[in-house]
């Protein structure tokens, strides 16, 4: 008997509650909206850790070129040279600038590190004088 009663029920009027297709694309388009968000959000924080990673190594390699000069007998050579450095797996390419100063005992270096693109990545200057 009940099963009767439940099959005769009429559909719901206009008075009924429930949500309508509108509201239903309305909540949808913010869901959107907010999921684009968030993924813009992840991409910039993934490049901004690419980023960072990529500045460590090529400080690592500029560090490691400028101790390489200052720990050698004779003063760099004038003029620029390049040579390549992979740290961590990552090929980077340096070049060094060797530049005279006004004083003959010190010359200017400055050690570019660029990436496999051939993006500048980082730019270290210092200056190296005669023991």
């Amino acid at each position: 008997m009940r099963c009767r009663a439940a099959a005769r029920r009429p559909m719901p009027g206009p008075g009924a509650s429930g949500f309508t297709l509108v509201e239903v694309l309305v909540a949808l388009a913010i869901v959107a909206i907010a999921l684009a968000a968030g993924a813009q959000a992840t991409n910039a924080l993934t490049r901004n850790a690419q980023r960072q990673s990529d500045m460590v190594l090529a400080q690592l390699c500029a560090e490691n070129t400028l101790v390489q000069l200052r720990l050698s007998p004779q003063m760099p050579p004038l003029g620029d040279s390049s040579l390549p450095c992979e740290q961590a797996g990552t090929p980077l390419d340096v070049t060094v600038s060797t530049t005279p100063t006004l004083n003959p005992n010190f010359h200017r270096v400055d050690v570019q590190v660029r990436d496999a693109a051939r993006w500048p990545l980082l730019r270290l200057s210092t200056v190296i004088g005669r023991y």
